[in-house]
């Protein structure tokens, strides 16, 4: 079994090496959260009167389009809620050009159906429509003239307001499509339409850009199909694109204000502190009471919190207080699977078996423990993830990624790196401290 350990250790030292290589590379910042660096901080409104009643599944769906061009800006990890019945929250950390952000988070989309008769227009390309003679922003240059557009006005014959829902969808033969379906007052204006025109090309614009340009092969009365060459990504992202193309109810910005970090730089200087005294306590503790195989754990727990690191900077996480909280409370775990296996191997030592038997055994019969704790804990994360998502807590969310991060990683150091370094240093030392109970904590 000595190649095998020689092999795995090989794969250790590479992924030390990596790790140090990710942690000293300027490419992989350390991504901070608003409680540690501070941010914007976005109050948006509904722009009707008092006496409009706004469903609730409208201001959701609002909040998930916000979120949605707020990611667009790599923001890390924003904060997007709804407050009340008519407010909705926007936190974003640490942005570089707070004007774009507001401007992007108030824009209210324009999505359209246009005619653009036999004519199939490229994506992306700028268009004017019906709707708006004007030049749209993204026809505009740096010097405010207009360009990259198709010189015609295209009719609109109409706007996102009409459908009702669209999702995804593929053939047997793995051809991705667009499925769509109309509200009822619009089904005999697109029915006509798509009867008097079969043949041509009815353009989908986002914002005035092209997003596709399929042909009418078919009279459309109340639902309908988008083909094309679409991978599944580009069918999703079509669909999503009908369906949250424009803000359910208009939005206005009733407040802005830059906000500091949370926390204070005090408070996350304690933080780290404390954090840095109990993972010392840990190894110190590791080293008292388990001597030598004490000490290779403590090795393999130094690696796990260097390679936990470099998959933070290199994924990356955003780090805030329960990110933080998630990572430590993982490194515990870590400690606690060595402890299954060393406790393991004293009651095999005790009952008469050789170091290298018990060595085995610890191992063998600490997995299965190991494994059914990591895994329910893996379960949880995902339950915490999935709320945090649904509900907007990216804090919940942040929480449960490093946590789950750091229990993957710790099955990786706690089981394979701990047991190849007892089973290379114990193993050749094997005949000479066999009787020494003392270093291995008999």
């Amino acid at each position: 079994m000595e190649g095998k350990d020689y092999v795995w250790l090989i794969v250790i030292l590479a992924i030390v090496g990596w790790a140090i290589w990710v942690v000293q590379n300027p490419d992989f910042p350390i991504r901070q959260g608003l409680d540690l660096q501070g941010g914007l901080q976005v109050l948006l409104k509904a722009d009707l009167p008092e006496e409009v009643e706004i469903e609730p599944a409208q201001l959701d769906t609002s909040r998930q389009i916000i979120e949605q061009r707020v990611n667009a800006l790599g923001v890390a990890e924003p904060l997007v809620q709804t407050e009340g019945s008519r407010r909705i929250l926007v936190e974003l950390p640490g942005i570089d050009n707070p004007e774009e952000a507001v401007s992007l988070i108030q824009e209210t989309a324009l999505l359209e159906f246009v005619d653009t008769g036999t004519i199939p227009l490229a994506e992306g390309t700028c268009i004017r429509t019906s709707l708006n003679e004007g030049p749209s922003r993204c026809e505009l240059g740096p010097d405010g003239q207009v360009v990259g557009t198709a010189a015609p006005t295209y009719e609109t014959v109409m706007t996102g307001a009409a459908i009702q829902s669209a999702e995804s969808a593929s053939t047997e033969l793995s051809q991705f499509f667009v499925e769509f379906t109309l509200r009822a007052e619009e089904r005999e204006l697109f029915a006509n339409f798509t009867r008097e025109n079969q043949g041509q090309f009815l353009t989908i614009v986002l914002d005035k850009q092209v997003i596709s340009s399929p042909r009418i092969s078919a009279v459309i009365e109340g639902q309908g199909t988008i083909t094309g060459d679409f991978t599944l990504e580009e069918a999703q992202r079509l669909a999503l694109q009908l369906r949250f193309g424009s803000l359910p109810i208009p939005l206005v910005i009733d407040s802005t204000r830059q906000i500091g970090a949370t926390l204070g730089e005090v408070s996350v200087a304690s933080s780290v502190q404390a954090g840095s005294i109990g993972v010392a306590v840990v190894l110190l503790f590791m080293l008292i009471y388990y001597r030598l195989p004490g000490l290779l754990a403590d090795l393999a727990l130094i690696l796990y919190a260097a390679v936990n690191v470099a998959v933070f900077m290199a994924i990356p996480v955003t780090l805030t207080l329960p990110a933080i909280t998630g990572f430590l409370l993982s490194t515990g775990m870590a400690v606690d699977a060595n402890i299954l296996v060393f406790e393991r191997m004293k009651e095999e030592l005790r009952d008469g078996s050789s170091l290298r038997e018990a060595i085995l055994t610890g191992f063998d019969r600490a997995w299965t423990s190991i494994r059914d704790s990591n895994i329910a804990t893996l379960v949880i994360c995902l339950v915490l993830w999935t709320f945090g998502r649904s509900f907007g807590a990216s804090a919940v969310q942040g929480f449960a990624l490093t946590l789950a991060i750091g229990v993957m990683i710790s099955m990786f150091t706690a089981v394979i790196v701990t047991r190849t370094f007892v089973r290379l240093v114990l193993g050749q030392l094997a005949d000479r401290i066999s009787r020494t109970s003392w270093l291995l904590g008999v």
